[in-house]
Formats: structure tokens, C-alpha cells, sequence
């Protein structure tokens, strides 16, 4: 159901409205003639319609449109994520800067989007920060003690990421 919130809260407000609008029509013949209907029943039955019918489909499409925009939102984010996977993966090595460019974001986002998916376990390989590369390399190419940058041994700093301390390179395990 990705996506299809604000169609749906689209289509229920616009159920509402012509809820309300028929039952406003319909009584309104009634009203006209000399039939027995007064004022005052005609707003009850308005009022009663607009309140236990289009209200609640007006409240419930207006919650479906301000939280399909949120998910549009989301599921933006999670295809730059995507696409910046797709990109180290096919090229083996992307310089962070033009992954920036290219997705439209500021480099601290990429860092976040390397990080968050290195905690969902999609990612592996490693980041020289002081080059700007990101590097892809295979799970078990990466199972040595010795960092692939510079040679140095590296030091655990996290789950999933191991830090060398002498290049600064970031390994994602």
C-alpha cells in the first residue's frame, strides 16, 4: 500500500463532501414544500449526516494525506539509500563528494545513509575519510586484522565498524 495514502484520503474527503452535500439536496425538496419539515429538522438531519458521516470520512482522509506525505518522504530517503548502495556495489569505489552530488544531499547525510546501512547488514567494505572513498569489498575479504588502506592494525569501534587508528579509514563489517 506504499504510496496509495493520500490517493485514498483524497477519495474518502471527496465521499464526504458529497455525503454531505446529498443529504443537504435531498431534504431540501422537503423543506420547500409544505410537507411538514421546519427548519430546525432539516439542520438536525444536516447536522446529523455532516457529523456521524462526512466528518469522520473527512477526518480520516485528512489523516491518510498528511501521512502519505510523510511516507512519500520516507520512501525517498530510502531510495537514495538504495541508489548509493547500487552505486559503490556496481563501481566497487565512489568518491563520497559525487555520491553527494549526484543524490542531491549534504555529506553528513551520507554518512548517515553508509552507517544506517551498515546496521541493516547490506553494506560492507570501507571509508577513507581524509580521501573522501568509499570502498565495497566482500564480507570475507574483510575478515583480516590488518586495514586494507593503509596496512595498519585496526581497532574495533563499534558493531559493524571497525576503525583503523592510524589512516582514519572506517571498515564496515
Amino acid at each position: 500500500m506504499w504510496g496509495q495514502s493520500k490517493t485514498i484520503g483524497i477519495i474518502l474527503i471527496a465521499v464526504g463532501l458529497l455525503i454531505a452535500l446529498g443529504a443537504a439536496l435531498c431534504m431540501l425538496p422537503s423543506l420547500l414544500e409544505d410537507s411538514g419539515l421546519r427548519l430546525s429538522g432539516y439542520a438536525l438531519g444536516l447536522t446529523l449526516a455532516v457529523v456521524f458521516v462526512s466528518l469522520p470520512l473527512l477526518a480520516v482522509g485528512i489523516y491518510l494525506i498528511v501521512h502519505g506525505q510523510a511516507e512519500s518522504k520516507l520512501m525517498a530517503e530510502v531510495a537514495k539509500e538504495k541508489k548509493l548502495l547500487n552505486m559503490v556495489q556496481t563501481q566497487g569505489k565512489v568518491v563520497v563528494a559525487d555520491a553527494a552530488v549526484e543524490l542531491d544531499v549534504p555529506l553528513e547525510t551520507i554518512k548517515a545513509y553508509i552507517y544506517d546501512l551498515v546496521g541493516k547488514g547490506l553494506f560492507t567494505g570501507y571509508i577513507n575519510w581524509g580521501e573522501g572513498v568509499l570502498y565495497a569489498k566482500q564480507a570475507s575479504e574483510m575478515r583480516t586484522t590488518r586495514c586494507p588502506h593503509c596496512g595498519g592494525q585496526r581497532e574495533l569501534a563499534g558493531k559493524g565498524l571497525v576503525k583503523c587508528p592510524y589512516c582514519g579509514s572506517e571498515l564496515f563489517l
